[in-house]
């Protein structure tokens, strides 16, 4: 795959490094990059819902439940990247560590570039993250894939922060899911996730008989 150099993307010839972060999605509660970056001396404003516009060095969205239109990409105006709980391009979209176990593909994260797609970005790091279904529930693999991506990030926040990055296109097709998609009948993220998994498909047979 081809790779690209962050510094021959569009913005970069008119763009001037300030200290100021953009962060789109969890709040300090959830996750620790805030406090990470504010004690790295950077100015982080804050958003979960609207976007507070200004001359930013860098943007970072971190479970944002929006989509950005290319014109607001375009306004912000400074690299955005996202971190994303799945191995790109499997498990795009929504639920992305349910429907690694539901349809046995790739579970893992990714830190890509933002575009207006979903999830579609050229990918900047991506790792496989092993998780025991017959141990684990949803929720703990959540909690175990956000601990590695915020990781991720942390072990390459110089590198980003100084936007020394190469990125490479997504080629293959890989999946996506929508929250609709989620099967009506699923007990929770609580479930373990073999037992869950196995209880859907079984149900779904069933009423395909």
């Amino acid at each position: 795959m081809n790779r690209r150099d962050v510094g021959k993307m569009n913005f970069s010839s008119h763009y001037n490094k300030s200290n100021k972060i953009l962060f789109l999605g969890y709040d300090t509660n959830s996750t620790r990059l805030i406090k990470d970056l504010e004690v790295r001396g950077y100015e982080v404003t804050h958003c979960e819902n609207n976007i507070c516009f200004d001359n930013y060095h860098l943007a970072i969205s971190f479970g944002y439940r929006h989509i950005l239109s290319s014109e607001i990409i375009k306004t912000i105006g400074c690299p955005i990247i996202n971190l994303h709980m799945s191995f790109l391009p499997y498990n795009k979209g929504a639920h992305p560590i349910f429907w690694a176990f539901y349809d046995q593909n790739k579970c893992g994260i990714t830190i890509h570039e933002l575009n207006a797609g979903i999830d579609t970005g050229p990918i900047i790091f991506r790792k496989k993250i092993d998780i025991d279904e017959q141990k684990f529930t949803f929720l703990k693999a959540h909690q175990r894939l956000k601990i590695e991506i915020e990781k991720m990030l942390i072990a390459n926040i110089d590198d980003m922060l100084d936007l020394r990055w190469k990125s490479f296109e997504q080629r293959e097709h890989g999946t996506i899911h929508k929250k609709s998609d989620l099967p009506k009948d699923f007990m929770g993220w609580n479930t373990i996730i073999s037992e869950e998994i196995t209880r859907l498909k079984l149900s779904k047979d069933s009423r395909n008989a």
